[in-house]
């Protein structure tokens, strides 16, 4: 291992592998999806997902409603807004998947200090 670029990844890779020890496993999806009612702005993503829960019931009605429906004017009167609905239920549900994504990093990161800090104690 004369080879300075070799021994970088050598130390790179027992650095990297013990970094991915300390944090140990994922967590499953539905902590994580939970975990989102617990955080700072919890009512704000309750508020999100009773609007997302709203919007759905109403787009699926909507839905229900337009492959009833036995005229033209009464299917455009129903299929509309059945689309519209759902794809705001879509976009509110997407919004809260960052935020997840969010919440598991500040997990890792505290986890990881937290070992630091052991370590360097």
């Amino acid at each position: 291992m004369t080879d300075p670029d070799a021994k970088i990844d050598a130390a790179l890779r027992k650095e990297e592998r013990r970094l991915l020890e300390q944090m140990g496993d994922e967590p499953p999806f539905l902590d994580q999806a939970l975990g989102l009612f617990r955080a700072r702005n919890a009512w704000v993503n309750g508020l999100m997902m009773v609007s997302q829960t709203v919007l759905f019931i109403a787009g699926a009605y909507a839905a229900w409603r337009f492959f009833q429906a036995g005229e033209v004017l009464d299917a455009l009167r129903w299929g509309l807004p059945s689309g519209v609905l759902l794809l705001m239920a879509l976009i509110i549900k997407l919004a809260l998947w960052p935020q997840m994504q969010i919440q598991a990093l500040r997990q890792d990161l505290i986890h990881m200090i937290a070992g630091m800090k052991a370590r360097d104690l």
